[in-house]
């Protein structure tokens, strides 16, 4: 049975992101805590990605080592940040199908 990972982002507290959100989701995989780790960045995560170099950092060493990282489009362009975040290798696309289906597959969802 593979192990998997999911986690809604949407808080832009820089530390809730350093020292929860990427410290875990990265640290899961390179430890193998998890087979798969899927990060789902909404709302004001996404502006913190863009203006924060240190968050944005540690976010492309996560998508490096194998985190899946994806954003929702509609926020991106809400905020005009949809190039910024596609720059860090995020995948940025219109998610709210994707959480529905988190939502009912009855998975355990990880929200922050």
């Amino acid at each position: 049975m593979s192990k998997k990972a999911k986690i809604l982002w949407t808080t832009d507290n820089k530390e809730t992101a350093l020292l929860m959100v990427c410290l875990y989701a990265h640290n899961a995989i390179l430890k193998g805590w998890m087979d798969e780790v899927e990060v789902l960045v909404w709302g004001a995560s996404q502006r913190l990605i863009t203006e924060d170099a240190e968050v944005r950092a540690k976010v492309e060493a996560m998508i490096n080592d194998g985190v899946k990282v994806v954003a929702c489009l509609k926020c991106a362009d809400t905020m005009d940040i949809t190039a910024p975040l596609q720059t860090c290798g995020i995948d940025v696309f219109y998610t709210g199908e994707l959480l529905s289906s988190w939502i009912n597959s009855g998975e355990t969802i990880l929200s922050v």
